[in-house]
């Protein structure tokens, strides 16, 4: 299956199946995950980036136990809307995990403003400790990344 325009994502999965959200880093992968009925996105796992193979069977395993049948990958876009090497970077995790399950439904999200947001939330609202932020901001990126997919789609 061909990576998926998000809007094209639903006809492509069970009914009441979750979603995972990926928040991919440098160095981590934010996940999240929806419930069943797709309205909410909640924080999961910060996996930290090894290899390919042992991150993609880490990101099966948490899906897997979860049920979620899609995968949601935030997308760096550039502010002014283009797509920079980053972007190149995530398009090719996605094309890879393809490989590994040609039947998983992909789609990319634009999560242009996703750590910022998730940052001055947890700065402002929740006043968390800097040490605090950098160790939840991945996960709770990939969570506002999938509710964003997820109120496009029509769930939320």
């Amino acid at each position: 299956m061909p990576v998926l325009e998000l809007m094209d994502l639903p006809a492509a999965l069970p009914a009441y199946a979750p979603v995972a959200g990926l928040d991919l880093g440098e160095k981590t992968i934010g996940v999240a995950m929806s419930d069943a009925t797709r309205t909410v996105a909640s924080p999961l796992e910060l996996i930290r980036k090894t290899k390919f193979t042992q991150d993609a069977a880490r990101l099966f395993a948490l899906m897997a136990g979860r049920g979620a049948k899609g995968l949601v990958i935030g997308l760096p876009v550039n502010m002014d809307g283009t797509e920079g090497a980053r972007c190149q970077s995530v398009r090719a995790f996605g094309r890879n995990i393809l490989r590994l399950d040609p039947s998983l439904p992909i789609a990319f999200w634009d999560e242009r403003w996703s750590t910022q947001a998730v940052q001055r939330l947890m700065t402002e609202e929740a006043d968390l400790s800097r040490a605090r932020r950098a160790e939840l901001v991945d996960k709770m990126a990939a969570a506002y990344i999938l509710q964003g997919a997820l109120d496009r789609l029509g769930y939320g």
